[in-house]
């Protein structure tokens, strides 16, 4: 199994921006699809951004398409959300994910990932 510990996030003003890190351990990070996930209170938890094994291929929810951008370290064993223009709709708790025996070329679906971290609050206020 992974661990998955995130960091990075904080209150945040409207239009701001904020970028958060999660590190793995205990599996070969290289051979994940990683991915962030939010959770809101009483809403489902959301998909926000996938990205493949290599980084070659990333996936948005189009809540998020053109404002965060998912990128991984390989080397470093973390992958990143940068979050830009942030909305108070984005207040969140944010959760790292990682989906086993990954592909280069695509991202994970949602039922593929397996392990996810604590979390990190997100909140933007107006």
């Amino acid at each position: 199994q992974v661990q998955l510990v995130e960091s990075g996030g904080g209150l945040v003003q409207a239009g701001g921006s904020l970028r958060l890190s999660c590190l793995a351990s205990g599996r070969t990070f290289s051979a994940d699809a990683m991915g962030w996930f939010r959770q809101a209170p009483g809403k489902e938890r959301e998909l926000v951004a996938g990205i493949s094994t290599s980084g070659a291929s990333t996936d948005y929810a189009d809540s998020v398409k053109g404002r965060f951008t998912i990128s991984r370290d390989n080397a470093k064993n973390t992958v990143y959300l940068q979050m830009n223009s942030l909305k108070p709709e984005d207040t969140a708790v944010y959760l790292c994910a990682a989906a086993p025996w990954g592909s280069m070329w695509r991202t994970a679906q949602e039922y593929e990932y397996d392990s996810w971290g604590q979390g990190t609050q997100v909140t933007v206020s107006t």
